[in-house]
């Protein structure tokens, strides 16, 4: 049977190392059915039995985000990874594996992604209700804005994105596309806009939409193909509108 190599970085932080794991080819294996199989029996091609791999996954299916990692130096979800698709981008039947770089390594291809879900808070990215939950039919919604709302809404926070901007590094502390296109959802919700002005501040600072550099990696690695430049651009605007409106509005005046 034909035979495959999965080279995969592995360790924790300071101590990475490369290791290299040769299995069969089978119809439909994907790079988490290649990883469990390893961990099944964790022999490399050195012939030595060795820890099991370490990596994160949830639904299989590309909804949570959790597998998110370097295949082929590419970020992407691993669940939805074919190895026969991977393997025609190589010459030599071997995937390499990595872990992402801008999250705190956790061991082998698990990382930390909290600063992701900790931007989320910052923007806001929820809906606040008044504790009821049967306030009865909202606002109408156009077709065409629940069609760009649900796009929004696909996003996984896998980290994809911020992988592969580069302002995203130790040197910055811009947030990236996901958070930002997060505002656009939440800010185009008819009770979410009541907290359009807390999230528009939010994008003012250091981490926000002013230290984007307009790479457009965002949206070409997107797992679910949002129009992450569309979002940037949206907030952009509404962030300057925003800024003249408190530049030029008049304080309260005592009564």
């Amino acid at each position: 049977m034909e035979k495959f190599r999965l080279k995969i970085l592995r360790g924790t932080p300071g101590k990475q190392y490369w290791e290299t794991f040769e299995l069969q080819l089978r119809p439909g294996l994907n790079i988490i059915a290649a990883l469990m199989e390893i961990r099944r029996s964790p022999v490399n091609t050195k012939g030595e039995k060795v820890a099991p791999v370490v990596w994160e996954d949830g639904c299989l299916e590309e909804v949570c985000g959790s597998c998110s990692m370097l295949v082929n130096g590419r970020p992407r979800q691993a669940c939805s990874a074919l190895i026969r698709d991977q393997i025609a981008l190589t010459s030599n039947h071997e995937i390499t594996l990595a872990p992402f770089t801008k999250f705190p390594l956790i061991r082998d291809l698990m990382v930390d992604r909290t600063s992701m879900f900790e931007s989320l808070k910052k923007v806001q990215g929820w809906i606040e209700t008044d504790g009821t939950f049967d306030a009865g039919p909202g606002p109408k919604i156009s077709p065409k804005k629940q069609e760009v709302m649900y796009e929004l809404a696909t996003c996984m926070t896998c980290g994809c994105c911020l992988e592969a901007c580069p302002q995203v590094n130790a040197h910055s502390k811009f947030m990236g596309a996901a958070p930002i296109s997060q505002v656009r959802l939440f800010n185009a919700h008819p009770t979410g806009a009541m907290q359009r002005k807390e999230r528009l501040r939010s994008m003012m600072g250091e981490e926000g939409i002013n230290h984007c550099g307009n790479a457009q990696n965002c949206q070409k690695v997107c797992p679910k193909e949002i129009k992450l430049l569309d979002s940037i651009a949206a907030i952009g605007r509404d962030v300057t509108l925003e800024a003249f409106r408190e530049l030029f509005s008049f304080p309260d005046r005592d009564i």
